[in-house]
């Protein structure tokens, strides 16, 4: 916050492209930098205490905005700054370990999203609203399953990935014992509410429900080829 609103408009390119910004270069680069520079936010504890505030304001509006969204890959780029926040939140409170680990497991399991996202679009035909999906999980099995197994790692269910790197932020939050802490942990909570809200809907709109596209659309559902 408030420098993020060129990400949704990126989600215009290619899927695979949005999987590699996600999962590598945008998250990579900032949460890496404050880690590789920790002895200068060490020397300045008032930097460290600006950086935590915004990540913990970044990973809970973000995610509230993802919410509100029905297009499918838009729904996963606020998901990313919202999961960005957390890994400022961390590297802010001085929890640098858990901010890299946030960052990595992070990075598979919403490249893992992503290319799953790509595999939905592929097989409805360019289409994608959520809003006119659904009724599909039977017809593309394995992107189905592969989705929710993205999905429950991002919602920090155990024992996925994203259990123990969302876990040990928040424990680093709280037992900062301070009221920047406090106020990390409260709004990475929300935030993880959030998360594990918006995945569900997400798998929700999209595969189940009654068959929202047209008939033709419909017709021409199908499991990507081996190489997606």
């Amino acid at each position: 916050i408030p420098l993020f609103v060129w990400l949704p408009d990126a989600m215009a390119g290619p899927t695979p492209v949005s999987a590699l910004i996600h999962a590598a270069t945008m998250v990579t680069a900032g949460v890496y930098m404050i880690a590789r520079s920790n002895v200068l936010f060490a020397m300045a504890p008032v930097s460290g205490t600006v950086v935590a505030i915004i990540g913990g304001a970044t990973a809970f509006v973000a995610g509230s905005i993802a919410v509100a969204q029905y297009d499918i890959k838009k729904v996963l780029a606020y998901s990313t700054i919202s999961q960005l926040g957390f890994m400022i939140a961390a590297v802010g409170l001085g929890a640098y370990v858990a901010g890299i680990f946030h960052l990595a497991t992070h990075a598979f399991f919403k490249a893992l999203l992503f290319l799953g996202s790509g595999s939905v679009i592929h097989a409805m035909s360019g289409e994608q609203d959520m809003r006119r999906m659904g009724g599909i999980w039977k017809m593309i099995p394995l992107t189905y399953g592969l989705m929710w197994i993205g999905s429950l790692a991002l919602a920090g269910v155990p024992f996925f990935a994203g259990y123990f790197s969302k876990d040990i932020i928040l424990e680093s939050a709280w037992a900062a014992g301070s009221d920047v802490g406090l106020y990390a942990y409260a709004l990475g909570v929300a935030g993880a509410f959030l998360t594990a809200f918006y995945s569900w809907r997400l798998l929700y709109l999209t595969f189940h429900g009654a068959p929202r596209a047209d008939e033709h659309v419909m017709a021409h559902v199908h499991e990507s080829p081996k190489v997606m």
